[in-house]
C-alpha cells in the first residue's frame, strides 16, 4: 500500500513561505492529503493505533491540555487562535511591497530588506528564522502604531507577564529543534543595537544584551555572537550589512550560564581549614 507521507514528509523549502502541509485526523495521523495552505498552529499529539486483543477493552487517547491545564477529549487540539491571528496579521504587512508602509525606522527596513533579500555567499537564513524576528518587529515597531488592531496582541501579552511573572516583561519565540536560535539571537542583536546606536536618544533600543546558556558547552559556544569574534556571526554568515558592522562593535554583550545566578552557601573556616585550602607553599596571611 502507498503512504505518500513517509514517501515525500517535506513539502516545503526551509527558505520560503510554508505554503502546503499534509492533512492529519482527529488522532494526529496523516490521511495522505496535502493541503494548500499553511498549517495552523495548533498542539498536536499523534496517537498510535492500538493493537487490539481478544477482550480487551478499547485503548483511550492521551489528551494535551490547554494552557489552563485541563485536559479532555474536546480539547485534544489547542488552536491557540492568538498565535494565528499574529501569523495573519505579520503575513500581510510583510506582503507591502513599499518599505515606507512598514511601519518601523528605516534602519529596521534596512535589515528587513537584507534578510530577506541578499544573495549570501554562505548560509542563508531560513524562512522560519527571519520569520522570528519579523515577529518580535512587528509587536516592538508596528502593532503600537496600529491602534485597537495592535492593542489586542500587546495586551495579551501584558496580561500573560503579569500573571506569570510580574515586572519583568519576556516575549518568547518558540522555533524547532535545530532550526537555529543562534542565528534569530543575532539577528535580534543587530537589529537592537544598530537603531540603538543611530537612534541615542530612543528607549525602545537597546545595544546591551544578557544572554543566559543552560550550561557551559552552549555558554562557549555563543562566542560568535560576539562582535569582535573570529567567527562573528554578523560578518561571517552576512548577517549585517557592511556599513553597518561598525555599529554591531558597539554592543555589549554578557553571555554566561544560569549557574552563576544560582546562591552559594557561605561557612565559616577555621585557620587550619584556611590554610588547607591555600595549599602548601601558599601565603599564610589570614583570608
Amino acid at each position: 500500500m502507498e503512504n505518500p507521507f513517509f514517501e515525500k514528509p517535506i513539502l516545503n523549502s526551509p527558505y520560503a513561505y510554508p505554503a502546503r502541509h499534509w492533512e492529519l485526523d482527529e488522532k494526529g495521523q496523516p490521511t495522505q492529503r496535502v493541503v494548500e495552505q499553511r498549517r495552523k498552529a495548533e498542539f498536536v499529539t499523534p496517537i498510535p493505533q492500538p493493537k487490539k486483543r481478544k477482550d480487551a477493552p478499547e485503548q483511550q487517547a492521551l489528551f494535551t491540555g490547554d494552557a489552563s491545564g485541563l485536559s479532555s477529549a474536546e480539547q485534544q487540539y489547542d488552536p491557540t487562535p492568538i498565535i494565528n491571528q499574529l501569523r495573519g496579521h505579520i503575513d500581510q504587512w510583510r506582503s507591502l511591497p513599499s518599505p515606507n508602509d512598514w511601519l518601523v525606522t528605516p534602519e529596521t527596513a534596512r535589515l528587513l530588506q537584507h534578510w530577506r533579500h541578499h544573495p549570501f555567499n554562505g548560509v542563508k537564513p531560513f524562512f522560519c528564522q527571519i520569520e522570528a524576528v519579523e515577529t518580535a518587529i512587528w509587536l516592538s515597531e508596528v502593532a503600537p502604531r496600529l491602534g485597537k488592531t495592535g492593542k489586542v496582541f500587546l495586551d495579551h501579552l501584558a496580561v500573560a507577564n503579569e500573571n506569570a511573572n510580574p515586572e519583568l516583561l519576556r516575549l518568547a519565540l518558540k522555533l524547532a529543534t535545530g532550526a537555529g536560535k543562534t542565528t534569530v539571537m543575532a539577528m535580534l542583536i543587530a537589529w537592537q543595537t544598530v537603531n540603538a546606536v543611530r537612534r541615542p536618544g530612543s528607549k525602545q533600543f537597546t545595544r546591551g544584551f544578557l544572554i543566559v546558556t543552560p550550561g557551559l558547552t552552549i555558554r562557549d559556544r555563543l562566542r560568535e555572537l560576539q562582535p569582535n569574534d573570529p567567527d562573528s556571526y554578523y560578518r561571517n554568515r552576512e548577517l549585517t550589512p557592511t556599513d553597518m558592522l561598525g555599529d554591531i562593535e558597539r554592543a555589549k554583550i554578557v553571555i554566561t550560564n544560569y549557574h552563576a545566578f544560582k546562591l552559594r552557601e557561605r561557612m565559616e573556616l577555621s585557620r587550619g581549614g584556611r590554610l588547607l585550602l591555600q595549599g602548601r607553599g601558599s601565603s599564610r596571611t589570614p583570608v
